[in-house]
């Protein structure tokens, strides 16, 4: 069984993430294999709101050079959670 906090791994702190605060959405990082369902689940569990939608989204790691070395970034998962009108999730309002 998998915890909110193995699914949810952090949020996203960006200004176009905080632009969004004010509509109710969201933005986190994800376990890459995580579905709708059960981002939706892990953030109404961790944070108490009630979710409405959620959009996903794989971000493709960048390949990373150091000389003839070549290497590649690991690809990440995006979710934007957006809760029921008039809820919040407090932990994130405190971070701008």
């Amino acid at each position: 069984m998998k915890t909110p906090y193995d699914i949810i791994l952090k949020p996203v702190l960006s200004e176009k993430a905080y632009a969004r605060f004010a509509n109710g959405e969201y933005t986190f990082w994800v376990h890459p294999d995580a579905t709708k369902t059960e981002i939706a689940n892990a953030v109404e569990a961790a944070f108490k709101v009630k979710v409405v939608r959620v959009n996903t989204q794989t971000v493709r790691g960048k390949d990373k050079r150091l000389g003839r070395f070549v290497g590649k970034r690991p690809d990440r998962k995006r979710a934007v959670v957006k809760v029921a009108e008039g809820q919040k999730i407090e932990a994130l309002e405190g971070l701008i």
